[in-house]
């Protein structure tokens, strides 16, 4: 009986130490490797591409964008790609096209204008054409952004969460976006970098990658929201770390204003952000902040002065709505609740409402919070955006993109189960994602 027992639990430490192999510790943490895996996931899109594009040329498919059916290259530079290709040719439209009853109709002003400028001085400087260039720029700031969110995530959680995060952007359902002519790897390695500067205290390039990104693609209030609570969570740390933070107080500032304050925390004063932070990094973050936030509001002001319609920009968006809830009037924070009361009713609602707690619940865990505040600053920051301007649709998986950090938190690199789920669900959905999402319909 006794022998039994021992043989039993002399069995058992060697069932524990057998453990399934981790994907990343078979990749080495070096930036090389972090591009090796980027570049083994264009090939897999890109072969996705070409049969998706064969098969359907064979089969006589209509293609939605005009000319996509003339070459793989073509077919990589479809959808709004044309219209980056429209800009980056013939620029913005003066007048903006409407329908018979006057009614401002889809066109390039809802596209910003990084990335066609960009393509446009390819074109010129190498005499490619418009699809060679789109996807070169793509392919490349897609690698940048692999890049960017590697080191993001590394900082804060290691190796494992941040090559996991890595994979399940690369290969995830999505990942083909990096192989078209679309601005979503500039977008992200912008984002990124500016998160990743943020994390460095390094807010000149903050300011610089977020008002590059408020002119590449909507989103970067979320950059400027998360520099305010970066300020509001470095005034706290330092107030309460005090003198031995290493930062002396500025002029005239105290740590407690007097000996009875002292004594007692309940009378102790909170100094002011001026008083604790160096003045140097508070004057940089409120620069930042300021100028990130202005950019990513301006671009509805160049469109009204372009065509002379102050809400051409609003109207212009909103024309992308009438096929699933008409022309309602423009309330922030209602989208997502207009769309899913029209569809769904008082269900719709609740569901929209439970997906906010659970958004909630899942930022607020302790394995997310393990990201750094600026990261999880900014996606949930992000989410917001999402929330109070976008209305749900087919893109919304493609916007979700800024939030893949999120995807290196030790909830998902740490389990085996989940991590797996994940990378393998996103190979097979990637081929569903570009007949769904390419060859039929819009990303």
């Amino acid at each position: 009986m006794s022998d039994g027992a021992t043989t039993a639990s002399s069995l058992r430490p060697a069932v524990r130490r057998r453990r399934s192999p981790d994907l990343a510790s078979w990749l080495p943490a070096r930036w090389s490797t972090v591009l090796t895996v980027y570049l083994a996931s264009r090939v897999f899109s890109l072969v996705l591409l070409a049969v998706v594009w064969e098969v359907a040329r064979l089969a006589g498919v209509e293609f939605r964008t005009p000319g996509a059916e003339l070459s793989l290259l073509d077919f990589t530079t479809s959808w709004d790609a044309d219209r980056y290709r429209t800009i980056a040719l013939h620029g913005y439209p003066a007048v903006l096209p409407t329908d018979a009853a006057g009614n401002v109709l889809p066109n390039e002003w809802a596209f910003l204008p990084v990335f066609p400028t960009l393509c446009h001085l390819l074109m010129v400087a190498t005499g490619m054409p418009f699809s060679g260039a789109a996807l070169l720029l793509s392919t490349a700031f897609g690698a940048g952004a692999a890049l960017v969110l590697y080191r993001l995530v590394d900082r804060a959680v290691g190796h494992r969460g941040a090559i996991w995060a890595v994979l399940l952007l690369c290969f995830g359902p999505l990942g083909f976006l990096f192989s078209v002519g679309y601005a979503e790897g500039l977008m992200l390695f912008l984002l990124f970098g500016g998160v990743l500067a943020m994390q460095q205290r390094r807010y000149g390039l903050v300011l610089a990658c977020g008002v590059v990104a408020a002119f590449t693609r909507p989103g970067a209030l979320a950059l400027a929201l998360a520099l305010a609570v970066h300020l509001v969570v470095r005034w706290r740390t330092e107030r309460a770390a005090g003198p031995s933070s290493g930062h002396e107080p500025a002029a005239g500032a105290s740590w407690a204003s007097s000996p009875s304050a002292s004594s007692s925390p309940r009378l102790r004063p909170w100094p002011w952000p001026w008083q604790v932070l160096p003045r140097r990094d508070l004057v940089q973050i409120v620069t930042a902040g300021a100028a990130v936030a202005a950019a990513g509001l301006a671009w509805p002001v160049v469109a009204h002065l372009a065509t002379g319609q102050h809400d051409a920009y609003l109207q212009t968006e909103m024309a992308w709505w009438v096929d699933y809830v008409g022309r309602p009037g423009f309330v922030p924070l209602t989208p997502w609740f207009l769309l899913a009361g029209r569809w769904l009713g008082i269900g719709g609602i609740a569901l929209v409402l439970a997906l906010l707690v659970l958004a909630a619940v899942w930022f607020t865990r302790r394995s997310t919070l393990r990201l750094g505040h600026e990261t999880v600053a900014f996606t949930a920051s992000f989410a917001l955006y999402l929330v109070a301007v976008f209305l749900p649709q087919q893109s919304l998986f493609r916007l979700l993109l800024p939030l893949t950090p999120l995807l290196g938190a030790p909830a998902v690199s740490e389990r085996p189960v989940v991590r797996r789920t994940l990378l393998v669900g996103g190979i097979v959905l990637q081929p569903v994602a570009v007949v769904l999402l390419w060859l039929y319909v819009a990303p």
